[in-house]
């Protein structure tokens, strides 16, 4: 009698060994993040001279260093980007790396060491946001006169983070 009783008070000491709930899922599908190019960087007129560089901030700024001199800021521009997505949410941009060419036949200037008006932790407020994105001209001393364009397109990249 006594191993009945015995094996009553197991068996409801382990009736609660295990329990059970439930959950739902779901999903919400954001507006996928883009980027469109509203404005090409042009660094305008400049005279070599014995050569330096030119620094294309992303405000539209234009500073020399070496023996390069600046004319008309008028067609001054700094890469214009708008960026879409979901309002509120945070992202990053990649710039392009490297050195890259800009020719006019046989002639050649590097663009390096780009820049942006983006800063950290900056968020999509009301689904877009315009940034831009400057560079420095390597200009070689008395360089051929003429207008120099890039060889391949530089890339920009929008991530959310």
């Amino acid at each position: 009698m006594v191993f009945i009783v015995l094996s009553l008070i197991g068996a409801s000491a382990f009736a609660q060994a295990s329990a059970t709930a439930s959950f739902t899922a779901s999903a919400t599908i954001i507006q996928p993040i883009g980027i469109t190019t509203t404005s090409n960087m042009n660094f305008a007129n400049v005279d070599a001279g014995e050569g330096g560089e030119v620094i294309l901030t992303p405000s539209n700024t234009r500073l020399t260093t070496g023996n390069v001199l600046l004319d008309s800021e008028e067609n001054v521009s700094a890469a214009a980007f708008e960026v879409t997505g979901e309002e509120g949410f945070a992202f990053s941009l990649s710039l392009p790396e490297g050195e890259y060419v800009l020719a006019n036949g046989s002639e050649s200037m590097i663009i390096k060491d780009f820049t942006s008006s983006l800063a950290e932790g900056e968020t999509l407020a009301g689904g877009t946001k315009v940034i831009t994105v400057g560079a420095t001209l390597a200009v070689n001393p008395h360089q051929t006169p003429g207008t120099y364009n890039s060889m391949t397109p530089m890339n920009v990249t929008v991530n959310y983070n």
